[in-house]
Formats: structure tokens, sequence, C-alpha cells
């Protein structure tokens, strides 16, 4: 067995059809396609095809090259014009529901001045390694890989950044080392400022999910959200209603804080579709801040989250 043939072999188990070899003297060259592998798993293989070569005999000198196709993602805007209604929790819950349902779901905290990603989903303090000056998303309990500003910033420390960093920052954090993800959902600060505007320029989402609560100075916020990205040519997925009524936990009766219905009267309005209603449980608000989103168990908390996961699941697959 020639010496090309014996580096073929001991590479079959590792790489399978991936690798492609060729050996001139001492010396192999090896490509590798590394196309929708995940940063671990590529850099595993990386090693263990070094070492099957370094140990095939008269091999003394080793070279390895990666490729990869560019991966077509879709980019899943959460937005809201109004701070405080829940679109962070909303974010969080939607991207491990996906997962959940067989997408290669990944999560950017676009949140520039206020990121809450890292503490939603339980990996506070764990900072996101980078790799040629490419940012490798951190891995998840929950399998959702997430990039957060707040996992590159000491915590309280304030970002006081003018439009243009805050844009260049979004863009390190959507152009980073994704691997096998096809799914982006991207929570976007309040409003519709610069890190918006950056976004539907440079990374135009396939669609957005506006977030609104149902009182009525919501509403009229996030009708400017969806009229801001229906001005930009993108797709409104549909309208979440969060903190719709609350439950309360001693005598089981229902109230309305924050009204009723008016979130889905302002979707019929619009023409848009209503995504469903998430309401104000203080179980919710506990398992986020324990870092245990409501959606990655089964309890009663999590139902909401699932049906505004169906409906944007079934508009992925269309």
């Amino acid at each position: 067995m020639s010496e090309v043939e014996q580096l073929q072999a001991a590479l079959a188990p590792i790489a399978g059809g991936r690798a492609t070899a060729r050996v001139e003297g001492a010396r192999a060259s090896i490509v590798i396609d590394a196309t929708g592998l995940s940063p671990a798993v590529r850099d595993e293989m990386e090693a263990d095809v070094r070492a099957a070569a370094a140990a095939v005999p008269g091999i003394t000198e080793v070279r390895v090259l990666l490729t990869s196709e560019r991966r077509t993602r879709r980019i899943i805007a959460v937005a809201s014009g109004k701070g405080g209604v829940g679109k962070s929790t909303v974010s969080a819950n939607l991207a491990i529901a996906l997962a959940r349902r067989g997408r290669k779901v990944g999560l950017v905290d676009a949140d520039i001045y206020g990121p809450s990603q890292p503490k939603l989903m339980g990996v506070e303090g764990v900072r996101p390694k980078a790799r040629d000056k490419t940012l490798i998303p951190i891995d998840t309990p929950y399998g959702v890989p997430l990039l957060s500003m707040g996992g590159l910033v000491a915590e309280g420390q304030a970002i006081a950044w003018r439009g243009p960093m805050a844009g260049g920052a979004l863009g390190q954090l959507v152009d980073a080392d994704w691997g096998d993800v096809d799914t982006l959902v991207l929570d976007l600060p309040p409003g519709t400022g610069d890190v918006q505007l950056t976004m539907i320029q440079k990374h135009k989402p396939a669609g957005a999910v506006i977030v609104s609560t149902p009182q009525d100075l919501a509403l009229i916020d996030a009708r400017r959200a969806i009229d801001l990205f229906v001005k930009a040519g993108v797709p409104i997925i549909g309208l979440v209603e969060n903190m719709a009524g609350y439950q309360c936990p001693h005598c089981g009766e229902v109230s309305d804080p924050f009204g009723c219905g008016g979130a889905e009267a302002a979707a019929k309005a619009l023409g848009i579709a209503f995504l469903g209603r998430i309401p104000l449980q203080i179980a919710i608000r506990l398992a986020s801040d324990a870092g245990t989103p409501p959606a990655a168990g089964n309890g009663e908390s999590a139902g909401p989250f699932g049906v505004v996961a169906d409906s944007v699941y079934q508009w992925l697959e269309r």
C-alpha cells in the first residue's frame, strides 16, 4: 500500500469524505471540507487528522487546510418600539423553542447598550473566544450558541458608544463563526435608531417579530417599529402580546394591569399575524432571573412560548 493509500485509510474514520490528501516526499498536504461544522468539532477533527497523518510511516511534516462554503443564514429580528416590554425574554425563549423544534439556532444579543441575554441564558461571566479576529459564540446549556456585548465588557460597565461604534459591534456579533447555525434570532434594542438601521442595511433580516404589551402607549411605539421594517422591505412575521394578564397565585383571579387584547386588535388592524400571548407570570420572571428560560422545560410557562415558536417555525418552513 502506497503512502497516499495509507494516509487516506488513516483519515477515512476521522473525516470520512471531507478530507483529500496528497503526499510529496515526507510531507502530507490535507484539505478538509469544514462546511457546516461547529468550531469545536472542526478543531477536534483537525487535531485528529494531524495526529493520524503524523503516525503514517514516512510522513514527517503535515499541512492541513480547512475550507468552508459560506452558509446562508436566515435572521429573525425580535424588535419593539418601546423598552420594558419583555423583548429579550421573548427572544431567548423563541430561540430555545425553535431549537427544540429542529432548527439550528443562534442568538445574538444586539441590545448593545443593555445586554441581558447572558443572564437569561445562564452564562453570565463567560467570555467568548476569537479565532483570526472572528468571534466564536458561547455554548449555552440549551443548545443555542450566544453572542452578546454582555460577554465582552465587564459586568456593570456602561457602554457609551456613538452609532458607528454600535453598528460595528453588531457586525462582529452577526458575522461570527456560527458553524452549522441556519437561523439567527436577533434581540434588538428598543426603538428605531442606529442599530436597527445598520442591521437592516448590512444584515437584512428574513423577517421581524414585534413584541408589545397590550397597553396603548406600547402599541403606538410597536407600530413605529413595524413601519420601519415595512419601509425597509423586511416582512413582519407577526406580533406577540407580552404581559397579557396576571393570575394571582393565591386566589387564582386573573387581572389585566396592562389591558387585554390590544396587540391582537392592533395586528388585525394592521393586517399582520398575531403570534400569541405571553402571560404576566411570576414563574416566568423567576425562571428568567435564574437563567433557566421556561421554553427549555415542559412546564405550564413553556406553553405560550411554544405557541409563538410554532407560528415562527411554520413561517420559516414556507
